[in-house]
């Protein structure tokens, strides 16, 4: 079975007595945050030249319109990911600050699991869990 990445970083296997978020964790999560962060601005950038190159006045209103939505779908999605990286940003500062891993919530380990699952996360599963229940509540 291949081995499985996050990022392009494989996933990391620690030893039993190993003491959570060490220095060979946090730069674990360092390389995957950082991995994620290109590939985010890559993708940003080619869609600018994708935007640049395939911007064509078309007479016919249809199609103008088309293309005018993909352009609009494609900046969303930029949008949604320029927020992700201010996630990604906000985390490597975490790590910097040695806050890493630390639930915001309730201050227990949040997991190495979670983590490379949602290298963003900021809280333990049960927090994360109490607070989409509130969330369903308020909306009802």
């Amino acid at each position: 079975m291949p081995e499985q990445t996050t990022y392009g970083v494989p996933s990391y296997k620690a030893a039993d007595d190993e003491e959570y978020m060490n220095d060979a964790q946090l730069e674990h999560f360092r390389q995957i945050l950082s991995n994620w962060k290109k590939q985010l601005l890559a993708d940003m950038e080619r869609t600018v030249h994708h935007m640049q190159d395939e911007a064509t006045n078309f007479p016919d209103p249809n199609d103008r319109a088309t293309q005018e939505e993909g352009f609009a779908i494609e900046l969303r999605t930029r949008d949604r990911e320029l927020k992700l990286i201010r996630k990604i940003d906000d985390s490597l500062k975490k790590i910097d600050s040695g806050d890493y891993g630390y639930c915001e919530g309730c201050g227990i380990e949040i997991g190495l699991r979670r983590l490379e699952a949602r290298p963003t996360a900021t809280k333990c599963i049960d927090c994360k869990t109490l607070d989409e229940q509130r969330e369903k509540q308020t909306m009802v």
